[in-house]
């Protein structure tokens, strides 16, 4: 409820008396509402907070986001900017190591099946082409630029179907008990296969909840053991390693990949082009307008930079439109641009890294606009994509919902010794639901259910990345009642939930955090947290895997009373998993 104050706080240029005042009076509502919420769910007493030093933590924190970077863009009135320290989670939350474990394990995995998945033209036709493209057309847009370069006109994507393909994916989970007395295990939230954020910062939010834990070890040793039993520790697995936040690799992972990318392209067309191998191609980032979230992007391109010696551009999607041109004969990308004497200096582009896109709101011009152009224009060319459109698509929700359905995961993973692989992911599925053509008996029990009054076992979910489009409690049950009518024959579903999927809603555990917003404490009680592990993978044109690893990790911690989980949208808060 305290959430457009929250952004309120976040905007503008606010007395900062005032914004003090009005966050202490949220902190106080959201400990009233937290600590009510927290006797009611949980099985635990509230964390021992008298014994923390609150103020010096907060302190600590705030400097070393300053010295480190752990920041994010704000934009004032007169048009300037400033920065501030990112939403974080003053300390790290507890986090069986099993878990992560597990979830670390199947980052190389899920990076394979997004790139078999993104070949199979059949199987994105039939789960995107029918209800979803119908009533959503942004994934029908996506899905028709995909089949005009990649399946209809063989000499049109002559030149993208020779080209190699980037992935920096991020697979979420969040935890749910296996039974009563049993441990926490992950279930997938969604896979993410474009603009995967968040790797910059939240490296330098582990360590500083690794430097937080060490220098107030013993004031906060009470702390931690209380959100250690509420995460479900039970001594963890036989491991030498000592409780605590790991290291975060992302801005190691992350630029090894664009390098093996970068690297590749070098090899296999500069020299085709009788160019000096020594060239050094630029890697575009592909940004939107008025970012604000562009710390967490330099942190990547300095990276680059520092770790490979790799240059980055950034560019907007409606900027693209002009200052990019492919060429004809050879399908090399190039950025124009005129230098001071007016003389046309071309770049090569070796990797295209989308950190817009995702979302019609990037796309201001219209379905034929120039925005959607500038993607046509990028995705024709050679130059590796991140994602391409086949791996934009296979991150979508109606996908994740197919791959869950009986034996379409086996498909992609036929051979016999990749059986324990694929029980290993299933066993991560949550219950995922079609509301299109294809719904099942499954579906309509799940259906049936909503409308009777459990609605809040559920969530909503259409086709959209980056937070605040999923539906919830009472509002999926009105919309659900809008568009299914009950007869003697059955439920009948509206083709205007061909776009949705309906899928189970997690229940992870509560645990006591303190959330910082603007470097203020925005109160502390009961929150719940979802852990993002990284994935990076560089595939050849026909299939071959140069590069495949785990890329680190995220973790995102909100108050137990919020829905929606975004960061960037104002939802949630970085955090680490203190693994026990």
């Amino acid at each position: 409820r305290s959430l457009p104050l929250t952004r309120l706080l976040l905007h503008g240029d606010m007395d900062h008396y005032i914004q003090r005042s009005i966050c202490f009076v949220l902190g106080v509502i959201c400990l009233q509402h937290t600590f009510a919420n927290s006797l009611a769910t949980n099985k635990f007493p509230p964390a021992p907070m008298s014994s923390l030093p609150m103020d010096k933590l907060a302190n600590h924190a705030n400097s070393y986001a300053s010295a480190h970077g752990v920041q994010v863009e704000r934009r004032n009135e007169k048009g300037g900017s400033y920065y501030e320290c990112a939403p974080i989670s003053l300390l790290p939350n507890a986090y069986p190591r099993s878990a992560f474990n597990l979830a670390k394990k199947l980052a190389g995995p899920y990076n394979e099946l997004v790139d078999r998945v993104s070949r199979d033209s059949a199987f994105l036709q039939k789960a995107l082409g029918g209800g979803v493209s119908d009533q959503d057309p942004y994934t029908a847009k996506l899905l028709e630029l995909y089949n005009k370069i990649y399946v209809d006109d063989a000499d049109y994507g002559k030149f993208a179907r020779v080209a190699d393909r980037l992935g920096i994916h991020r697979s979420d989970y969040m935890l749910t008990s296996s039974g009563k007395g049993g441990e926490y295990q992950p279930k997938q939230v969604e896979l993410n296969t474009i603009a995967s954020s968040f790797a910059g910062l939240s490296a330098s939010v582990a360590d500083l909840h690794r430097f937080l834990t060490k220098r107030y070890k013993d004031e906060l040793g009470e702390f931690l053991e209380h959100n250690k039993k509420v995460a479900g520790d039970q001594g963890g697995e036989s491991t030498d390693e000592e409780d605590g936040v790991p290291v975060n690799p992302t801005m190691t992972c992350l630029p090894q990949a664009f390098n093996a990318a970068h690297e590749q392209y070098k090899t296999r067309f500069l020299s085709q082009d009788n160019k000096d191998t020594k060239t050094v191609p630029v890697v575009l980032f592909v940004v939107q307008e008025g970012e604000t979230n562009t710390v967490d992007q330099r942190k990547l391109e300095f990276a680059l930079f520092e770790n490979h010696g790799i240059p980055v551009v950034r560019m907007s999607l409606t900027a693209a439109h002009t200052q990019l041109e492919v060429d004809e004969s050879t399908g090399a990308l190039y950025i124009v641009d005129q230098n001071e004497s007016s003389s046309t200096v071309r770049q090569e582009v070796s990797v295209v890294y989308f950190r817009a896109g995702y979302a019609p709101t990037d796309y201001p011009d219209g379905m034929d606009g120039i925005e959607w152009q500038a993607r046509e224009k990028m995705e024709i060319s050679r130059a590796t994509k991140s994602p391409c459109l086949g791996f934009h698509l296979s991150g979508t929700k109606k996908v994740q919902q197919e791959l869950a359905s009986h034996g379409v995961l086996e498909n992609y993973f036929p051979n016999p010794e990749e059986s324990s692989t694929v029980e290993l992911m299933r066993s991560t599925f949550a219950g995922l639901y079609s509301l299109g053509d294809d719904a099942d008996e499954e579906t309509y029990d799940a259906v049936k259910k909503v409308l009777s009054g459990k609605e809040g076992n559920y969530v909503l979910k259409p086709q959209r990345e980056g937070g605040g489009y999923n539906t919830y409690g009472k509002d999926i049950a009105k919309k659900l009642k809008e568009n299914v009518v009950e007869s003697t024959e059955g439920l009948q579903l509206s083709k205007e939930l061909g776009e949705f999927i309906l899928m189970e809603r997690l229940f992870p555990p509560h645990q006591e955090s303190i959330l910082l917003r603007a470097g203020l404490v925005e109160g502390h009680g009961d929150s719940i947290s979802e852990l993002g592990c990284f994935g990076t993978v560089v595939t050849s044109h026909d299939g071959e895997v140069l590069h495949n690893e785990y890329g680190g990790f995220i973790l995102r911690t909100k108050f137990s009373g919020v829905d929606e989980g975004g960061v960037a949208a104002g939802f949630a808060t970085l955090s680490s998993p203190y693994l026990c």
